[in-house]
């Protein structure tokens, strides 16, 4: 993919009280502006993006590596204790879920049918209905073929991603809905010749994006004839230092909801806008002070919420401290520009 926009100056603005140690995952509200982030200092941090300013904070037993919305008055986060925590954002209060035998690293809450579905490093994806009594609301456990790396839901498919680039493809009807046996849809190996790091489904659902450490973005289908016909790859998030060019992985990858053109956040702490369906960079941020560890676009697309947070891509060393950016998204620097003709 080609560069067709100049590097933009403007990282946003950050916001008050950021998490004290590596933040592990940003994500809006459906509904409103409200952003949560997960974070290693063991707490789950409440943000209003609109106004920057901290609305609540959750303590956790160990450093959480995800979280998730049900609805602006509940939450969930997990990480690496295994424990699954509900939260009442009104109240404060909090209840366990459930629990994984190790690291919870991926949730995702379906809305459609208010169920929680939760992948670990034990080798295994559950589902979790919030609304059944305690000890009674795990209502499927699948086994999996290695540790969960990412793990994204569309409307329709589930799209897991673990250990030994395996990606695992899931009807989500059939998960939620009693039939977990035959909700596997596809069992793929990943396209990129490294570890994954990331992934993404498509805004429309027909396919996934998938980031690896060694700097790379695999574009796929659901469907098997536009996996073939369609699928493509290509390398980002490289800096040439001191004559060498130095790979950074990709940390993180999210969908823009109106125009469906997709962010990269990578180890460089660069943020790059991309049209897939026509093969283009957009836009380029400049760098920020730290790794681009986890973004989400808002519900309105204008909004970009951006942890700049040191991943130790190069091992233990001084890093900035870690931060939260509250970036306003340009329409320029989303909006798909078609090929011109031959």
């Amino acid at each position: 993919m080609a560069a067709v926009a100049p590097a933009a100056a403007y990282l946003g603005d950050p916001v008050e009280s950021p998490p004290s140690d590596g933040i592990s995952r940003v994500i809006f509200s459906r509904t409103s502006d409200l952003l949560l982030a997960a974070s290693w200092d063991k707490n789950l941090h409440l943000y209003d993006a609109s106004t920057r300013l901290p609305r609540a904070s959750f303590s956790h037993h160990a450093p959480l590596l995800d979280c998730c919305f049900e609805s602006d008055g509940t939450v969930y986060a997990a990480g690496l204790d295994g424990q699954i925590k509900r939260y009442d954002t009104q109240t404060t209060t909090s209840a366990v879920l459930g629990t994984h035998s190790a690291a919870v690293q991926s949730l995702a809450y379906i809305p459609e049918k208010g169920v929680l579905l939760t992948g670990s490093w034990d080798q295994s994806l559950k589902a979790w209905d919030p609304r059944a009594p305690p000890g009674q609301n795990c209502t499927a456990v699948v086994s999996l073929p290695g540790k969960v790396y990412g793990m994204s839901a569309g409307s329709e498919r589930l799209v897991v991603a673990t250990s030994g680039r395996h990606i695992l493809i899931y009807d989500i009807r059939k998960l939620v809905g009693g039939a977990a046996g035959e909700a596997l849809e596809q069992h793929r190996e990943s396209s990129l010749k490294y570890q994954t790091r990331s992934v993404a489904v498509y805004t429309d659902g027909r396919g996934y994006a998938v980031g690896s450490v060694e700097g790379r973005v695999a574009m796929e289908f659901f469907d098997a004839a536009d996996a073939q016909a369609n699928k493509y790859a290509f390398k980002c998030h490289r800096r040439n230092e001191g004559g060498k060019d130095v790979v950074y992985p990709v940390h993180s990858i999210t969908f823009h909801g109106g125009y469906g053109t997709f962010a990269t956040g990578g180890g460089d702490g660069v943020i790059c806008i991309w049209d897939g369906e026509n093969k283009k960079r957009l836009s380029q941020t400049a760098r920020y002070p730290s790794s681009v560890a986890s973004m989400c676009f808002s519900r309105s697309g204008e909004m970009l919420a951006v942890a700049s947070s040191y991943a130790y891509e190069q091992g233990e060393r001084d890093h900035p401290a870690d931060a939260i950016y509250i970036r306003a998204v340009q329409d320029a620097e989303v909006r798909p520009k078609a090929r011109k003709a031959a």
